[in-house]
């Protein structure tokens, strides 16, 4: 029975945050929520000061000095998107700065951690039922490696697999950051669509990465890991890796029905005879269970020779079964450690593998985070040096694939790695340099 006068006298006096959460209550609050009055004089008082004012578009101030008429030519909630597009934007601007200064190692943004601290960045995942019911699962355990991070998420109220149609990763932010107070999951939020997985016959459709007394892991492309109960038909867990080079633009710029698509690479100029193929590529490789590492690596002046192409793809030899120099041993043993509100767990002969390959230019070319399980190879190595058998680890995407090849000595159950060969897709590299291999 308030006069709509009077409430907005008191909408007034709220910031923007309190008026987008009121603007929930009821048709009544939202219509003057988004009065034109309010929403300027916020508006206004975010613009710079005036001394710099002349700084900005004459098309704004222009617009924000109109007084009156800006007012009253404008619909209702006109300055509330204005004021959402402004903040979101300085948002932006704020976080790509940080993302600026590059790692000389790994060819990525030195300051990922801080960009998300500023961000108030959060992940979800959303399940949805055949019905169309959907289930937010928040708050997952995150691991930070060099090139990735890798997500946790388990409850004790998971729906059942069997209802399941849809599994849907997204980014979160604030709406309107904050930096002097931690974001609310119960403000307005901003949410950026990842990637998407179909769960309809999961345990028969996906790829089985491996098994331990409790759990089965199954593999999502891309870089997502399902764990699902022995015995039962029921989630364990869901673990999910992104790379760095993806991460903060996946999980910022995309919307809540679309993910973000990257724009095209602007190739430089290259006097290098043609003949020759890719050179001086580097690449950064890491092996870890989520918790442990098992390899660290960098390796330079990868190169491949029109001679290399066969199949499609281009060959980049990193480590070569003929030249025992270069091979690496892991450290501990493979696998990926898994944890619930009660059971922990390490299912072994697995791993996650964080890639980052460079071109000449130190521009990361392809990069992924995602399991690969290890499988006792069919054939015999040939190798003298090492007695043990033989294992392969292999990764494949629509930019190439790794195939990575071990020794597991018998005495010491310690693996070496005796081979691992990149294969790069010819359609990647012409798109990339815009030639034609």
């Amino acid at each position: 029975s308030m006069p709509s006068e009077m409430v907005l006298k008191i909408f007034s006096y709220l910031d923007a945050v309190s008026l987008l959460s009121v603007g929930c209550v009821n048709k009544r609050f939202y219509e003057l929520a988004n009065d034109n009055g309010i929403w300027l004089k916020l508006y206004s008082s975010s613009l710079q000061p005036k001394w710099t004012i002349w700084k900005m578009k004459s098309k704004q101030t222009e617009t924000v000095s109109l007084g009156g008429a800006a007012l009253h030519d404008k619909k209702p909630g006109y300055w509330k998107e204005e004021y959402i597009l402004k903040q979101t934007s300085a948002f932006k601007t704020r976080v790509m700065r940080l993302v600026k200064l590059l790692d000389p190692y790994t060819g990525l943004p030195c300051k990922n951690e801080e960009a998300m601290k500023v961000s108030g960045l959060s992940w979800i995942i959303v399940l949805k039922d055949k019905n169309g019911k959907e289930y937010v699962i928040e708050k997952p355990n995150l691991s930070f490696k060099d090139t990735s991070v890798t997500m946790l998420w388990y409850g004790t109220d998971w729906p059942c697999l069997v209802i399941l149609s849809t599994l849907k990763l997204f980014g979160v932010t604030p709406l309107l950051p904050n930096q002097s107070r931690p974001p609310n999951k119960n403000g307005p939020r901003r949410f950026s669509l990842i990637a998407e997985y179909h769960l309809a016959n999961l345990a028969e459709g996906s790829v089985a990465v491996g098994a331990d007394e409790l759990v089965r892991l199954f593999s999502l492309s891309p870089g997502l890991l399902v764990g699902i109960w022995k015995g039962k038909n029921e989630i364990a867990f869901v673990m999910a890796s992104l790379h760095y080079n993806q991460l903060l633009e996946r999980s910022i710029l995309g919307s809540a029905t679309l993910q973000y698509a990257p724009p095209p690479n602007k190739p430089l100029l290259d006097d290098i005879d043609p003949e020759y193929g890719l050179h001086d590529y580097s690449l950064h490789l890491d092996l870890h269970g989520r918790s442990c590492m098992y390899l660290c690596g960098t390796f330079k002046g990868l190169f491949c020779r029109k001679g290399d192409i066969e199949n499609g793809c281009l060959r980049l030899t990193v480590v070569s079964l003929k030249d025992n120099r270069k091979h690496l041993p892991i450290i501990g043993t493979l696998g990926i450690c898994w944890e619930t509100d009660v059971f922990k767990g390490n299912v072994k002969d697995c791993f996650v593998m964080d890639l980052t390959l460079l071109d000449e230019t130190g521009k990361p070319f392809w990069c992924f985070s995602a399991p690969v399980y290890v499988e006792l190879s069919s054939k015999s190595s040939g190798l003298y040096d090492y007695m043990g058998h033989s294992y392969t680890a292999d990764y494949a995407d629509s930019e190439g694939k790794v195939c990575v090849e071990f020794v597991q000595l018998e005495e010491t159950k310690e693996y070496i790695i005796v081979s691992l060969v990149l294969y790069v897709s010819t359609k990647k590299v012409n798109s990339w340099y815009g030639t034609n291999y």
